[in-house]
């Protein structure tokens, strides 16, 4: 396709699955920009595997410009990804940006879960890092070397990422501000009756005050400090001291705010980092155990399947069965 003098050329690289909301808050900014100034800014194609199509997540079919192979000289390139990315074959798209960046100087880009992918390359090594919040605790374990942050963007680095859904839209506001300025940007989101855009520092996930209900700064404290302590848990004792109250008081809050035990809610933080990291690693059972704070694999197998109704063993093959099931084409 033939891009006009002085537009931005964006390729989006579609990975199967990949999530639907985030490609419409990525394209649908540049158009509105085109569309306020009545100049052709911006342009964007799509590539996939096939060249053809790529399915969606929510089985919404996008017809593409390009296959990985054959991407053309572009000004941007993001990889977009969604769900079940970890089990699927990603060399072709890998070659395909290593070959972008060496001789196209593309500037490449992530949105979603793509900095998966991106890592699996090698692309982030040292450099920080956005991904959606519900992959941050198997990133973590497999791409030790990627300062990962729980930022919604990451747009001052070589590689700009975004931890999809509308972070897509704030990274792309904020891109059309730093290329064509504040009005543009603010006239493309009173388009889009987008009233708050978001700056890269923001964290993705409502802020524990607001999530529980309560803004006792013992309580968020105490659980600070048991997320800081995942993996060699601390005594209810430790973290009544460190916050300078009595075991007994540090119970009554939990109890008052939450309706559970400081035990039991450090428990099922455990256990969700511990299922997180079966669906999002190749991590071995013990391998998991110890990095959520379980002492020894049978344990941690009884406390999991007391809490979820399956071992760690039988979660995993239920969530590979369910990741490798072909998705749906609409006929």
């Amino acid at each position: 396709m033939s891009v006009p003098s002085g537009t931005q050329h964006f390729v989006f690289a579609l990975v199967e699955g990949y999530t639907h909301l985030a490609l419409s808050c990525a394209v649908d900014p540049l158009r509105i920009a085109n569309l306020v100034s009545e100049k052709p800014l911006y342009s964007w194609s799509f590539a996939s595997l096939d060249g053809k199509t790529a399915t969606a997540s929510n089985e919404a079919v996008t017809l593409v410009h390009h296959a990985y192979s054959d991407i053309p000289p572009c000004d941007r390139l993001f990889v977009l990804s969604g769900i079940h990315m970890q089990k699927r074959e990603h060399g072709p798209l890998i070659a395909a940006l290593r070959h972008s960046l060496r001789t196209r100087k593309s500037i490449l880009g992530a949105l979603d879960s793509g900095a998966y992918i991106l890592a699996k390359g090698g692309f982030l090594n040292g450099i920080r890092t956005a991904i959606h919040w519900e992959y941050h605790d198997g990133f973590v374990e497999s791409f030790p070397e990627v300062p990962l942050v729980r930022n919604v963007f990451v747009a001052d680095e070589k590689i700009i990422t975004a931890s999809g859904g509308t972070a897509t839209a704030d990274l792309m506001l904020h891109l059309i501000e730093r290329d064509h300025g504040y009005d543009l940007m603010v006239a493309v989101a009173d388009q889009m009756l987008y009233t708050a855009a978001r700056d890269a520092g923001v964290a993705q996930k409502v802020s524990l005050q607001s999530k529980l209900g309560t803004r006792n700064q013992h309580l968020t404290r105490a659980i600070d400090i048991m997320r800081r302590n995942i993996d060699e848990p601390v005594t209810p004792s430790v973290i009544a001291a460190d916050l300078g109250i009595s075991v007994r008081q540090l119970e009554r809050l939990f109890g008052r705010h939450l309706n559970t035990s400081p035990k039991k809610y450090y428990t099922e933080m455990r256990l969700e980092r511990a299922r997180n990291l079966l669906m999002q690693t190749e991590m071995s059972i013990i391998e998991v155990a110890f990095a959520s704070g379980f002492e020894s694999a049978g344990h941690f197998s009884r406390v999991y399947r007391l809490a979820y109704g399956v071992t760690p063993r039988d979660q995993r093959a239920r969530y590979t069965v369910q990741s490798e099931l072909p998705v749906r084409r609409l006929p």
